[in-house]
């Protein structure tokens, strides 16, 4: 990997870090008043020409027939499967659970990693680090576990278990299918061929006569276009592609503590020594998965 590259892969990570802390809200908020998978749907159906349009405009090259196979498996496994029973799964479950559920995917994608034959086993380094994310999630969110116990939780709950593991699916199969396309085309193709299939999924389940949008829903649909889907699904595709995906999956420790960040700086909520410290415990895992990434690269 050129260092021009590599600069530009970790500014996609940070980007990803920022910006997926503030979608569970954005999520929470549409579900509120629009049916999840029309909602899901139409997001993604929008955001994919809008990127399209800017890459061909740019000259960036369109993809192969071949490519379109592994794309269109990639965008469903991750959009299709993944986000969609994230929004389905945040009508009950609150946005701060499914935030906590989701901090378990750098453990399905490093455990299915090590078991698929061309994945990579699996380093101490690595591990230890994940198990520090683990603590601190544990440290913000231990009063929360027993919440996840609760009744009217439970379908919520195994939609995000399906997710997770479908969305880790989704990022394996991205790093290892390799397409002849620019991440960030082939991020684009994705939106569209999950976009459609979404859509028409949310159509014949009637939900088209439940969509109205408010004026809350609206802000959250264009939010979730623009910032969830344009940037900060196209930072994540283009971060896969040039990053060790043990590291990249640590988004899913660092979106809680941002989000928790930006409810002290914007809305003035409390931040106690016990986040700072859980903060410290995740950035301390996070740089172990960092260091441990880098030893597998080297004895590549």
């Amino acid at each position: 990997m050129n260092k021009e590259k590599n600069t530009r892969a970790y500014i996609a990570l940070f980007s990803i870090y920022i910006i997926w802390g503030t979608t569970y809200l954005a999520i929470r908020i549409g579900v509120e008043n629009l049916p999840p998978v029309l909602f899901t749907g139409l997001r993604w159906i929008v955001a994919g020409p809008i990127l399209l349009i800017i890459l061909l405009f740019r000259k960036y090259k369109l993809p192969s027939k071949n490519d379109l196979l592994h794309l269109g498996i990639i965008g469903l496994l991750l959009i299709g499967g993944g986000n969609v029973f994230v929004v389905f799964a945040e009508q009950w479950v609150p946005s701060g659970l499914t935030a906590l559920l989701i901090t378990t995917v750098p453990f399905w994608v490093v455990g299915i990693d090590a078991i698929i034959p061309q994945g990579k086993r699996i380093n101490t380094t690595i591990l230890l680090g994940l198990l520090l994310g683990l603590v601190g999630i544990g440290i913000i969110f231990g009063e929360d576990f027993v919440q996840l116990l609760n009744p009217s939780y439970f379908g919520g709950v195994i939609a995000l278990m399906v997710a997770v593991f479908l969305w880790s699916a989704g990022t394996l199969y991205s790093k290892y299918k390799k397409v002849s396309v620019h991440p960030l085309m082939g991020a684009a193709v994705q939106m569209i061929i999950a976009g459609i299939v979404i859509t028409a999924l949310g159509l014949i389940l009637g939900e088209g006569s439940k969509f109205h949008f408010t004026h809350s829903s609206f802000y959250s649909y264009l939010y979730l276009v623009i910032v969830g889907s344009l940037l900060g699904y196209g930072s994540y595709v283009y971060a896969i592609a040039h990053l060790p995906v043990s590291l990249v999956a640590t988004y899913a420790y660092v979106n809680p503590v941002i989000a928790l960040f930006l409810g002290w700086l914007v809305l003035d909520e409390k931040i106690s020594l016990w986040i700072i410290l859980a903060a410290v415990v995740i950035l301390i895992g996070v740089t172990l998965v960092k260091k441990g990434s880098e030893i597998q690269t080297l004895k590549k």
